[in-house]
């Protein structure tokens, strides 16, 4: 089945690879998507808006044979849940990792700030440690070396949407520096950025228990949380060669 990898704040398709490589393994097509502007860092952002992002997205979509997994990281949940929006009869399940569903009216992430039409990566000593966790200094130094600025638009846009179908597609929240016991208790108190949970009729928790990027931390893992759900149930990648 083709499964749509769509990549957070400063990342490109690449840093699904090691994702991409267990789905690939279990029979599937993974598609990791490079948003508009996330080629390099060379690249021109100051043109590139939330639209061009999603567009990206249902390009991709529109390009596999048949209905889709989506699935996307942080940021790219929110890219990710606007691409459904624009192909709600193509996306078998959205699987949402460490990453909410995109509210309309409202920027996918309001708060920070750019510089031109750039959003570079802030200092590690901004981020929770709870975000952090499982990334040692080597891997903060990989990770500072291959992150791109993001277009500001992408997250400071605010959000369109159209199709109340969306939320007869099943999702998945797949947890990651918080838990599942976290998110239904944001839920159940009311925290505004999290109420659109509450719409999908089909809504599945799991937990992963990492940081902000389980795609560098626990990709097997992740791979394996992807797998696990329907329609890709069964296809859980074999255990590593001892």
């Amino acid at each position: 089945m083709d499964i749509v990898l769509v990549p957070g704040l400063w990342l490109n398709g690449a840093t699904w690879n090691d994702v991409a490589a267990e789905l690939t393994k279990a029979g599937h097509t993974p598609h990791p998507v490079t948003l508009p502007g996330m080629e390099s860092s060379d690249a021109d952002r100051t043109a590139v808006t939330l639209a061009d992002c999603v567009g990206a997205v249902t390009d991709a979509i529109d390009a596999a044979d048949g209905p889709v997994v989506l699935a996307g990281h942080s940021a790219g949940a929110g890219v990710a849940s606007v691409a459904l929006d624009r192909r709600v009869d193509r996306v078998a399940r959205i699987i949402l990792v460490g990453g909410f569903p995109a509210l309309a009216g409202e920027p996918l992430m309001a708060g920070f700030s750019a510089e031109g039409g750039d959003l570079r990566l802030p200092p590690w000593s901004d981020f929770d440690e709870a975000d952090l966790r499982d990334l040692d200094e080597d891997a903060l130094s990989r990770f500072s070396d291959r992150a791109v600025p993001s277009p500001a638009a992408l997250a400071l846009d605010p959000v369109a949407l159209h199709d109340e179908r969306r939320y007869g597609v099943p999702l998945t929240a797949v947890c990651t520096e918080f838990s599942a016991a976290d998110l239904q208790e944001w839920i159940a108190g009311g925290e505004a950025s999290v109420q659109d949970f509450t719409r999908f009729r089909d809504l599945t928790y799991v937990d992963l228990p990492t940081g902000h990027w389980p795609q560098f931390t626990k990709p097997r893992e992740l791979a394996g949380a992807i797998l696990a759900q329907p329609p890709l149930t069964g296809t859980a990648p074999a255990p590593p060669a001892s």
